[in-house]
C-alpha cells in the first residue's frame, strides 16, 4: 500500500472512544477523508470488550470519590451516550443501554454518615437520586440487606436510583458507531474507511502533516488522535511527546456468581486509595450471573494480549529514580500496600476465592467461597500514568496535544462512558486545527438534547460553548 489517500484525520484505535470519534467527525463535520485504523479485526475487542469492563453508565452519582464539578460532568458524558441511543430502533437500542437499579451502599455507622453527606452534597444535580432504608435497600436488593432471611446486624443505608439506565455493553457501542459510520461512507460524498488488523507502528511529522507507518504500508493525515491506551503513551513517545509520563498498568480481575444481584451495588471508596472500591454488577451478557470487582494488579503489559505489550511496557516505564520514588511513595503507606497484597493474592488460584469472598461479604453476606469463582478471561488493563515531575500517580484524565494537529488519548476516566464527551472534545480540537465546519446544531439536538432517562437532558451545557 502507497500512501497515496491524504486523509483529513486519521483515529488511532478502534475502541468505543475511537468509534465515537469517528462517528462524530463524519456525522457533525465537513470533513471529507477520514480513517480509522485498528489492529485487531473488529472493534472493541480490548478495554471495550463486553468482558473487560465493569458495564457501568457512569452518572457520577454513586461514585462517592468523584467531586461535585467530576460528577457534573459524568452526568453529562452520561447523558450524551443514553440521547445517542434513544435516536436507535428500540431492538438496536436495547442491545446497548440497561435499565437497573444502581446504589452505593455504606456499611456501618461511619459509612453510612458519609452517604448521608454525600447525598446532601449532591442531591441538587440528580432529582431521581434517593436514600434507601434498609427496607428499601431490601425492596430493591434483598440478599444485601438480609442473611437467611433475617436483617444483617451491621447498620446499612445507601443511596441511589430504582430503576435507571444505569448499565451498558460498551463493545455493542463502539460496534453501533462503527456501522454508523459505515452507512455514511456508503450514502453520502465522503470518505470514511475503517481499517481492521492494521498495526500503527509509528507516527512521524512532515511539512504536509502526519505520516503513519503501519503494517499495511504508509499513511498520510493532516491531524491524527491515538485512542489506544497505554499505547497512546508509546507511540507518543516515539515522537519524543509525554515523556514526563511513566506507565503503571493496573489489570482489573473480575469473580463470578450466581445471581446474587438485580442491579449495581457500589461501596464507598476509601479516599487514601487510587484504586476503585470493589462493587457487585448484574452480568448483562452471562444470564444468570453476578459479576464481582474488579481487583487491582500491576502487570507488566499494556492489554492483557501479549502481542508487543511487554515491549511497549518497557518502553513506557523507562524505570529510573523518579519512578522508584513514586513507587516507595505508593507502597509506603499502608492501606495501599495491604491493598496491593491482598490484591495479588486474589489471583493465586484456591486461596483466591477464599480470600476474596471476604470482601464481597460486604456486598452480599451471605456468599461463600463455593458460590463464585474466578472469571477466566475476563478485566482490562487500565494505564495509571506516573507523573515524573511531582513523582506521583496522576489519577486524572491525560491527553498529550503537540499544537500542531495530533492528539494522545491515554487514560479517559471512567472509561466507556465519556466516550461521546471526550469524542466532542477531541472534534473540537481538530475542527479548530483543520479550519472545519461542526455542525453544532446537530450535535447539540442528538446528543445534547431530548428527554434522557433521569430527565437531565435540559440541564446539560452545550459543550460547544464550554469548549
Amino acid at each position: 500500500m502507497t500512501a497515496n489517500i491524504h486523509y483529513d484525520c486519521i483515529i488511532v484505535g478502534g475502541g468505543v472512544t475511537g468509534t465515537a470519534l469517528l462517528y462524530q467527525l463524519a456525522r457533525f463535520t465537513n470533513l471529507k477523508r477520514l480513517r480509522l485504523v485498528e489492529k485487531y479485526d473488529c472493534p472493541a475487542q480490548v478495554n471495550s470488550h463486553t468482558r473487560n469492563n465493569s458495564q457501568t453508565l457512569h452518572w457520577g452519582d454513586i461514585e462517592t470519590h468523584y467531586s461535585r464539578e467530576k460528577a457534573q460532568a459524568m452526568r453529562r458524558d452520561a447523558a450524551m451516550l443514553v440521547n445517542y441511543a434513544s435516536h436507535l430502533p428500540p431492538r438496536e437500542r436495547d442491545r446497548i443501554l440497561f435499565r437497573m437499579p444502581r446504589m452505593v451502599l455504606g456499611v456501618g455507622a461511619e459509612e453510612s454518615r458519609l452517604v448521608r453527606e454525600r447525598y446532601a452534597a449532591i442531591r441538587a444535580c440528580y432529582p431521581r437520586l434517593s436514600l434507601f432504608s434498609p427496607q428499601e435497600i431490601a425492596d430493591l436488593e434483598p440478599n444485601v440487606a438480609l442473611v437467611d432471611g433475617a436483617w444483617r446486624r451491621e447498620e446499612i443505608l445507601a443511596m441511589g436510583t430504582p430503576d435507571d439506565w444505569s448499565a451498558v455493553d460498551f463493545e455493542a457501542l463502539a460496534n453501533s458507531f462503527s456501522a454508523q459510520c459505515v452507512r455514511i461512507d456508503r450514502n453520502s460524498d465522503r470518505h470514511v474507511s475503517q481499517l481492521f488488523g492494521t498495526e500503527v507502528r509509528t507516527i512521524r511529522k512532515d511539512a504536509a502533516g502526519y505520516v503513519l507507518e503501519t503494517s499495511r504500508g504508509l499513511m498520510l493525515a493532516r491531524s491524527v488522535v491515538v485512542c489506544a491506551g497505554g499505547h497512546s503513551l508509546s507511540i507518543a513517545q516515539r515522537m519524543g511527546l509525554g515523556l514526563e509520563y511513566a506507565c503503571l498498568p493496573v489489570a482489573g480481575s473480575f469473580y463470578l456468581a450466581p445471581e446474587a444481584l438485580h442491579g449495581k451495588v457500589y461501596t464507598v471508596q476509601n479516599p487514601r486509595l487510587p484504586f476503585p472500591a470493589i462493587h457487585g454488577d448484574r452480568d448483562i451478557r452471562a444470564h444468570g450471573k453476578t459479576r464481582f470487582g474488579p481487583t487491582a494488579l500491576m502487570l507488566p503489559m499494556l492489554d492483557r494480549r501479549p502481542r508487543d505489550s511487554l515491549r511497549d511496557y518497557r518502553e513506557t516505564l523507562r524505570f529510573d529514580r523518579t519512578v522508584a520514588a513514586a513507587l516507595w511513595h505508593l507502597l509506603r503507606a499502608a492501606d495501599t500496600r495491604n491493598y496491593l497484597v491482598r490484591n495479588l493474592l486474589y489471583e493465586v488460584p484456591w486461596l483466591n476465592r477464599h480470600l476474596f469472598v471476604r470482601a464481597i461479604r460486604k456486598i452480599v453476606p451471605d456468599l461463600t467461597a463455593g458460590d463464585i469463582d474466578y472469571a477466566e478471561g475476563h478485566g482490562g488493563i487500565r494505564p495509571q500514568l506516573i507523573d515524573r515531575q511531582t513523582r506521583r500517580l496522576q489519577l486524572a484524565d491525560v491527553r498529550i496535544i503537540d499544537g500542531k494537529g495530533i492528539v494522545f488519548n491515554i487514560t479517559p476516566s471512567p472509561g466507556g462512558t465519556s466516550c461521546l464527551g471526550n469524542a466532542t472534545r477531541d472534534l473540537r480540537l481538530v475542527a479548530d486545527h483543520l479550519g472545519a465546519r461542526v455542525d453544532w446544531d446537530a450535535l447539540e439536538r442528538e446528543l445534547l438534547s431530548g428527554t434522557t432517562a433521569s430527565g437531565l437532558a435540559e440541564e446539560i451545557p452545550m459543550l460547544a460553548e464550554a469548549g
